[in-house]
Parts: structure tokens; sequence; C-alpha cells
């Protein structure tokens, strides 16, 4: 009998954001266009970067990185939950929830390290510019690199093994637009207790390790900045770090507020669009934050299409 109500579910059923028809068939155009602009902005950033000779040093390395993060894990969410603006029933297979969850999960959580990577990136080249290129050579910032993936993928592997080894048995309607981890708490029959024990140690060595290397990296870039004498040199400086504190405020105040909280204080309805800001509306901004007062960039970009012009 207790076999029974065990029954292994195969498919999941989303809730989605909203369940009004004419929301969201509004809502399907809007976030279209969120996403191809994801698409236009991540991509545009990556062969800019790799087109442009003068990009090819480790910060624009690092931010080439990012924008792949940034399209890979909104490519998990998107496609999907566009395609479930239009259907009645929003079906995703165990295998494909699993998947998703996997492939979501990994990147972000590598996107965490990359840009504790990015910030020590800045500190090298701010605190000892003379020494920079020998600091952060090419093989320091590939380790950097691979070691973010690798940590994040780690983790990933640790949770979703976690999470699909629970019980849901109960019901299989998942209220949310994605596999995301508090939401199948909330589904599964089993004790969740040592799963959110789990996920809260690993969620905060994620965000403390990596926070803690940003946060260390500026100060030791802000007593560098204070300490020097030349105008032009500190509003140089400031600008270089002013959209990479952008882009780390947006993405840690949102995971930190989906992540590190009692399964208690969860209101699911509520963290849907907490979760819309992270998985799309970060990936779609951090191409401009990193671009509108980068001058690097736009003078790369200029060349570029200087010479589409002139063929």
């Amino acid at each position: 009998m207790r076999e029974e109500n065990h029954t292994k579910v195969t498919e999941f059923v989303f809730l989605g954001i909203v369940e009004d028809p004419q929301i969201q068939v509004v809502l399907f155009f809007i976030f279209l266009i969120i996403y191809l602009i994801i698409l236009l902005g991540n991509t545009g950033m990556i062969f800019l970067i790799v087109l442009s000779p003068p990009l090819h040093t480790p910060m624009y390395i690092f931010l080439s990185q990012l924008s792949f993060l940034d399209l890979c894990y909104s490519s998990a969410i998107g496609p999907k939950m566009l395609v479930d603006f239009l259907t009645e029933r929003k079906v995703i297979s165990f295998a494909g929830c699993v998947a998703q969850l996997f492939i979501f999960g990994g990147f972000v959580d590598a996107e965490c390290f990359l840009l504790a990577a990015m910030a020590y990136d800045r500190y090298v080249a701010i605190r000892s510019p003379l020494h920079y290129s020998i600091t952060m050579s090419r093989r320091v910032y590939i380790c950097l690199i691979v070691s973010s993936y690798t940590a994040g993928f780690g983790n990933i592997v640790v949770q979703t093994i976690s999470l699909f080894t629970l019980d849901y048995c109960s019901s299989n309607v998942i209220n949310h637009f994605f596999c995301d981890i508090p939401p199948l708490f909330a589904l599964s029959c089993s004790d969740t207790h040592i799963n959110e024990m789990l996920l809260f140690v690993c969620a905060s060595f994620i965000e403390f390790s990596s926070l803690s290397v940003i946060l260390v990296s500026y100060i030791f870039i802000l007593s560098t900045i204070l300490k020097t004498n030349s105008a032009e040199g500190r509003r140089r400086a400031f600008s270089t770090c002013a959209s990479h504190l952008t882009g780390v405020t947006l993405f840690y105040g949102t995971l930190i507020f989906m992540y590190l909280r009692p399964t208690s204080a969860y209101a699911l309805d509520e963290d849907k669009w907490a979760s819309v800001f992270y998985t799309l509306m970060i990936p779609m901004m951090n191409p401009l934050i990193y671009s509108v007062r980068n001058k690097e960039v736009k003078d790369a970009f200029k060349k570029i299409m200087g010479k589409k012009t002139v063929f």
C-alpha cells in the first residue's frame, strides 16, 4: 500500500506566472521581446569581444564568459516559458525538469564565482597596473574561469541529486513557471528538512564566499583610488568598477532573497516575479550595464560597424 501512495511522478505541470489567458498573451509578447534582446545583447557582446583584438584582455574575456552564462541560463527558462504562455496545459517531463534545473542552476552558480573573479581582476588592474599582465596571465584567468564552472556545476549536481531523490506523490502541479528548488520542496511529500539544510548551507557558502572576495577586492580598490592624486585616474577607476558593482548588486540581491530564507518564508506567488527578474531581466540588462559607459566597448563596436559599412 505504501508503494502505491508513492507512485513515481513522470511529469510536472506548471501553474505559470498568471492564469488569465488574455494576460498570458500580453506577457508572451513582452517576454518574447525581452528574450530577443537577451539573445541579441549577449551574443553581440561575445562576438564583439572575439572580433576585436583590443578587447582580448582578461577583463573582457571574463565579460564574454558572463554574457555566455547569462545566455545559457536564460535559455534554459525563456523558450519553455514562452511556449507555456500559449498552451493551456503547461507540462514538463520528469527528465526535462531535472535537466532544466541542472542547466539553469549550474550556470547561475558559476556566475556567482565568475563575478568574484571579475572583482579580483579589477583589484589587480587598479592595485598593481604595472604587474597586471604577469599576475593576471592567460593561465591564471583560464584557471579562474574553469574553477567557476567546476564549482558551480559541482554544487548543482549535489542539489539535483538531493532534490530528485525525494518522493512526489500527492501532486505534480508546480506553483511556478520553471523547475526551481523552493517550489519543488513545497511539492514533495517527503521530509525535506535535511534537503533544505543542504540547500541553505551550499547557497550560503556560494553567496558568502564569492561575496567576500568581491567585498575584500573592492575595499582594496577603494583604498587605492583614494590614494590616487589624479582626478582623471580616480574617475576612470570608479567608472570601470561601477558597472561591475551594479551587476553584482542586482544579481546577488535577488539570489539572497530567493534562496537564503527558511521554507516558511516563501510566498510562491510573489516569488515568481522575483524569479522573472534574475532569470530574464538581469541577462537582458547586463550587456547594457557593461557597455553603455564603457568607452573601449563602444569604440570596438564603432570600428566593426565602420568595417561593415566600407564593405
